[in-house]
């Protein structure tokens, strides 16, 4: 016998059993960003590594440890996609929709690390995220936080992830803060991890997001960034706290928040929730003023933030034990004989022509009415259409309610639609 194959670690089948809530949380998603007037973009899976070298950072973690990258038969370098802002980015300047433009752009798709994989973790892990171009004040900050604010409300999660901000500063401003961070940091090397130390020189600001609690311990005391800030940037990230409190939004200023990525400056913050453990951050996102033009284009202001939908979705079936929707049909359509066949097949094409949203499943196989029910209720279905050859010569149908006591009638093939509608709301 040949040996199984199976799926790479790391990278695992959506089941059916599942789907269907992925398919919930697609569906709201896409919702918010049209109540809020974003276009969605889509890029490629794979794009050039010297894309992601330049954007993310040669000494992040992601470039250095994590990307899958290749060369293909041409001999170029080839990545396939860690996040998808430098994507949206690269694909902006090359189609000309950034410059001297405003642009709110959403998308959704899977992405790659190699990271040591586990709950709410993947190496194929998919993102949803927000970017927006050409607007540089702090309304802007403020919108892409509502929106990801309403997506918890949607949810009924919202008490249960809490918003954390910070402000990164000018990148002149961030170069100071840089020398007096290391000086500090330095006179308490003992203190540090392997990783810390490493980071010293090329990425000091990520030692502050460091989750080893000796390294915590370290910089407690360490000069906070949000003490540091240029008045231009101190004067936005004023507003935008201004502005989150007058829309209700409770926020925390976390002085260690650095986000993982180069390209960040000014508006950084992250969702971050209690009830998944380790993996807390939710959602992350801020400003990224500069990329646009270290890409090769013009100047342009952005800001915007990704999600990564596997914990989202581990967050809400962890949280409500009823977001595991395991149904896959609202209707079942049974035939008992085969005379009845061509019938049920009338039935069936009837209803999705004049009920294009309800699930109709029609029983195929034979087998008699007590086998056919038991897969209809397996299936989830809220009613069975029960089809003989007497309904079929009266042109009637059974409708059997499958989930309320209610008792079964009888109605007409023509007024079938309309009573099922009711029945299921759909």
């Amino acid at each position: 016998m040949a040996k199984t194959i199976q799926a790479i670690r790391g990278m695992n089948d959506c089941l059916p059993e599942i789907s269907g809530t992925w398919q919930q949380v697609e569906s709201v998603l896409r919702q918010v960003v049209a109540s809020y007037g974003y276009q969605e973009i889509r890029t490629p899976i794979v794009e050039s590594t010297d894309l992601f070298k330049r954007s993310i950072g040669e000494v992040t973690d992601i470039v250095e440890k994590e990307m899958y990258t290749f060369e293909d038969r041409n001999g170029d370098s080839l990545t396939l996609r860690p996040e998808g802002t430098a994507s949206c980015v690269r694909a902006g300047n090359e189609h000309g929709l950034l410059y001297n433009q405003q642009q709110r752009l959403w998308y959704m798709g899977p992405m790659f690390r190699h990271e040591r994989p586990q709950k709410g973790r993947y190496r194929q892990f998919h993102q949803f995220g927000v970017e927006t171009f050409g607007l540089d004040g702090p309304d802007i900050d403020l919108e892409v936080i509502l929106l990801s604010a309403r997506i918890w409300k949607l949810f009924g999660i919202e008490k249960h992830v809490k918003l954390q901000i910070n402000s990164l500063g000018s990148n002149e401003a961030r170069q100071a803060y840089r020398e007096t961070l290391v000086s500090y940091l330095k006179a308490r090397a003992d203190q540090l991890d392997e990783d810390s130390l490493r980071r010293l020189e090329s990425n000091p600001l990520r030692v502050l997001d460091s989750k080893n609690p000796q390294v915590q311990a370290a910089i407690v005391d360490a000069p906070a960034l949000i003490d540091h800030l240029d008045e231009e940037s101190k004067a936005h990230f004023d507003a935008l706290c201004s502005r989150l409190s007058a829309a209700g939004i409770e926020f925390e200023v976390n002085p260690n928040l650095v986000r993982g990525l180069d390209y960040y400056n000014r508006t950084v913050f992250e969702w971050v929730t209690d009830s998944l453990g380790a993996q807390g951050t939710v959602c992350a996102g801020g400003r990224y003023d500069g990329l646009v033009e270290q890409l090769g284009g013009k100047a342009t202001p952005a800001v915007g933030f990704a999600m990564g939908m596997e914990r989202l979705v581990l967050l809400l079936t962890t949280l409500h034990e009823d977001a595991v929707d395991s149904s896959f049909a609202d209707i079942y359509v049974t035939a008992l004989g085969d005379d009845t066949q061509a019938y049920a097949v009338e039935v069936s094409e009837s209803l999705r022509q004049l009920l294009p949203n309800a699930r109709i499943l029609m029983h195929c196989g034979g087998g008699n009415l007590k086998k056919q029910l038991k897969r209809a209720d397996k299936t989830g279905a809220g009613i069975a259409l029960l089809l003989g050859s007497q309904e079929m010569q009266s042109r009637e149908v059974v409708i059997k309610p499958l989930r309320d006591g209610q008792e079964q009638s009888t109605v007409s093939f023509d007024a079938l639609a309309e009573t099922v509608a009711d029945l299921l709301n759909v």
